[in-house]
C-alpha cells in the first residue's frame, strides 16, 4: 500500500483538506461531518485550550474570554508576518500562529489517513500581493516555512484556479477553453484555460 499525501487549501474564509491513497483523492470531514473549516483560531482565555473553526467562532459569539484571530492568510507576504501579536502574557508570531492552524488541518488529515503524512500539496493563489514579485515570493516562502515547522517534508505548490481546472478537466468530453473563477475571501483571481481528454489522461 501506498503511502497517502494530502493536499491543503488554507483559505482566507475557509479551508479545506483532501488525501490521495492509493491513486484515489477524497476530502477530509474537518469538524464533525464538514470538509470545510472557517479559517479561525480561538485562543480561549478561561480553559487555556486553543480552538479551531465553528468552534472558535462560537466561542466568541458566547463571550467566552479570549483572543479570535481570523484571515490569518492576509498578513503572509506583509508586514505584519514579521511581528507578534499578544496573547494573554504571551507574544506569538502571526506566522506562528498560521503554523497552529496548519497543524490542525494536519493532524485532521493524518487521523483521516491513518498514520503520518508527509507530503503535501499547498494551495495558492496566483498572486498572495498584487504588483509585488518580492512579496509574492516572500508569501508563499513564509507559508512553505510554517508548514515544515508542522512536519511537512516534502511541500509543493499549486495554483488554486489551475487545480480547480485539472479537477474539472477529468470530465470533459472534447477540448474546451474553461474559464476558471475562484472568489476568494482575500483574494479573487479569474483564468482562462485550455482542457481536454487527452491532457487529462497525461502525465505531464
Amino acid at each position: 500500500m501506498q503511502s497517502a499525501f494530502g493536499g491543503i487549501d488554507f483559505g482566507t474564509s475557509n479551508s479545506t483538506v483532501g488525501v490521495i491513497r492509493d491513486g484515489r483523492a477524497r476530502l477530509v470531514a474537518l469538524e464533525g461531518e464538514q470538509p470545510t473549516l472557517p479559517s479561525a483560531v480561538f485562543f480561549n482565555f478561561e480553559d487555556g485550550h486553543t480552538y479551531f473553526g465553528r468552534r472558535a467562532i462560537a466561542d466568541y459569539t458566547d463571550s467566552v474570554e479570549g483572543r479570535l484571530m481570523r484571515s490569518l492568510k492576509s498578513v503572509l507576504g506583509s508586514s505584519l508576518a514579521s511581528e507578534k501579536t499578544r496573547i494573554k502574557a504571551r507574544l506569538i508570531g502571526f506566522t506562528d500562529i498560521i503554523g497552529f492552524f496548519i497543524g490542525h488541518l494536519k493532524k485532521r488529515l493524518e487521523e483521516d489517513a491513518g498514520g503520518p503524512v508527509e507530503r503535501v500539496v499547498l494551495g495558492r493563489p496566483v498572486q498572495f500581493v498584487d504588483d509585488d514579485a518580492e512579496a509574492d515570493a516572500k508569501a508563499q516562502g513564509e507559508l512553505e516555512k510554517a508548514a515544515h515547522a508542522q512536519g511537512f517534508k516534502h511541500i509543493a505548490f499549486q495554483f488554486e484556479p489551475i487545480a480547480a481546472a485539472l479537477d474539472y478537466e477529468q470530465n470533459v468530453a472534447q477540448e474546451e477553453l474553461a474559464l476558471i473563477v475562484d472568489m476568494g475571501g482575500g483574494t479573487s483571481d479569474f483564468s482562462v484555460v485550455r482542457v481536454s481528454p487527452e491532457r487529462a489522461r497525461s502525465d505531464d
